[in-house]
Parts: structure tokens; C-alpha cells; sequence
């Protein structure tokens, strides 16, 4: 299934990295930049019109085959979360790990990693896009988020879903996050993962269990998922913007 064909997905993504210097910088070195993310703000709102006029939201993304796999798949950002609570439940191969889904919802609910894999679940050979420039295909298993949205029940207001996780990112106890909308949550191939390539998902790639939203680039996918939140708004999360990186700078609508 693989091609050489110039597509929709490989335009936008090279589009969006435009030139050498994207595919040599890390995340956090490019948005130390005065003109990166400056950039990414002027860029969103261009993305996010060009995808919806090529295609809708409930568009699929390609999905491949077991022969396109590559050999390694990347650890993108955070490869072994710093942080004592996290190890404890790596120690004990998460047999403790606990998903608490709540906020805008009528029935929060924790949900172990047993009670995610007791849930239905999706299989999905799919391309993962970095900022940084590089991609890899993986062969992801999980319970698609909107199966757990429908047992939490989200209540009208909802307009968008947080994920808080276990990976600091600095010395003042900052943590990631990242957050979709409704649509994006109640995507076909959205899908909480708990599986790489028919193994339990590694720590370096986000262990026990991090997202997967296959039309958007790689800093949306947040790892080490500890909670989901469903807001009205990101006024009183983080710097308000909707996740770590938005914070620095990046756009939030990162659709490829």
C-alpha cells in the first residue's frame, strides 16, 4: 500500500516544516525562535481551512499494511517521565495505573488498564508525522476515546478534551498536556492506545497508554496520559492556549 504519490498528507506536512531548518531542530529548541512560532500562529488558521476544504473532518487518514512498517519506531519528546509517581506504576507494570476521565461529564469514571482493554478496541497501521521532520509507521491497539465518552456521558457544554499527563517538562512541576475538540475526539481513528506493533506500548513510546489522533501532527498525540478533561474552555488550564506547546507558540489545530 505504500506509494509514491505526492498526496494531501505529504503536502501539508512538508508545507508546515518548510525547509532545512525544521528538519534539523527539536520541539523545544524551535520554539525558544522569535520567528518559529510566530510562524506556527500565522500558519494554523491556513492548515486548519486547507484540510477542511480538501477533505471533512471524518475524513480518514491513510492506513497501511504490516509490510509498511518500519523497523523502529521514534520516541518523539519525553522518552522515561521523570516523575516518582509514574516510575512507582512502571514498577509495577502499571497494575496500579488508574485513567480518571472526568469534568464536563456526568458520570466520571477511573478506568484501569485492564477496564481499557475489557473495552472495544481498534486496530490501525497508520504514519506518524513529527514537527521535527521525521515520520515512522506503527500498528497501534486501543479503545477508541469516543467509546469512553459514551460511558462518562460529556454534558452539552463540553467543547473540548484534556489530557494531563505524567511527563514534567520543567523544574517548576509543569506537565505535559494537549487537547482535542469534539470532533476530533469522536474521530473514527482516535483512539486511546495501549499497543506498538502487537506488544504493550513501550515506556519511550508512552507507556501505559497515550493517544493517537492520526490527522494531526505528533505533539497532539500526548503520552503517559494520567487524566481527560472535558472543558468549556482553556481560560484556567495552562497558559490558556489548549496544551504545553501552544503555550510556546505552536498552533493548536495541527491537521495534516
Amino acid at each position: 500500500m505504500t506509494t509514491n504519490k505526492f498526496n494531501r498528507r505529504t503536502f501539508l506536512l512538508r508545507a508546515f516544516t518548510s525547509g532545512s531548518l525544521l528538519l534539523l531542530a527539536g520541539c523545544e529548541r524551535l520554539s525558544r525562535s522569535e520567528w518559529f512560532p510566530k510562524v506556527l500562529d500565522s500558519a494554523e488558521k491556513l492548515t486548519q481551512a486547507t484540510q477542511h476544504l480538501i477533505a471533512p473532518r471524518q475524513a480518514m487518514a491513510q492506513e497501511f499494511t504490516e509490510a509498511d512498517l518500519s523497523p523502529q519506531f521514534r520516541s518523539n519528546g519525553t522518552s522515561n517521565p521523570e516523575n516518582p509517581q509514574y516510575q512507582a506504576l512502571a514498577a509495577n507494570s502499571f497494575a496500579d495505573y488508574r485513567l480518571q476521565v472526568g469534568g464536563l461529564v456526568a458520570r466520571p469514571t477511573a478506568f484501569s488498564l485492564t477496564g481499557l482493554r475489557s473495552l472495544p478496541s481498534r486496530t490501525q497501521i497508520t504514519r506518524h508525522d513529527c514537527v521535527e521532520g521525521w515520520s515512522a509507521i506503527g500498528k497501534w491497539k486501543g479503545t477508541p476515546l469516543s467509546v469512553v465518552l459514551a460511558r462518562v456521558q460529556p454534558k452539552p457544554e463540553a467543547r473540548y478534551v484534556v489530557f494531563y499527563c505524567a511527563d514534567p517538562m520543567d523544574g517548576q512541576g509543569t506537565r505535559y498536556y494537549e487537547s482535542i475538540d469534539m470532533d476530533d475526539a469522536h474521530h473514527p481513528q482516535t483512539i486511546l492506545a495501549y499497543e506498538l506493533n502487537d506488544q504493550p506500548l513501550p515506556v519511550a513510546n508512552g507507556a501505559p497508554v497515550r493517544v493517537r489522533i492520526e490527522r494531526q501532527l505528533g505533539y497532539k498525540m500526548a503520552k503517559y496520559i494520567m487524566g481527560i478533561r472535558l472543558v468549556d474552555s482553556f481560560a484556567n488550564i495552562g497558559g490558556g492556549k489548549g496544551g504545553y506547546w501552544e503555550d510556546q507558540g505552536y498552533e493548536w489545530y495541527a491537521g495534516i
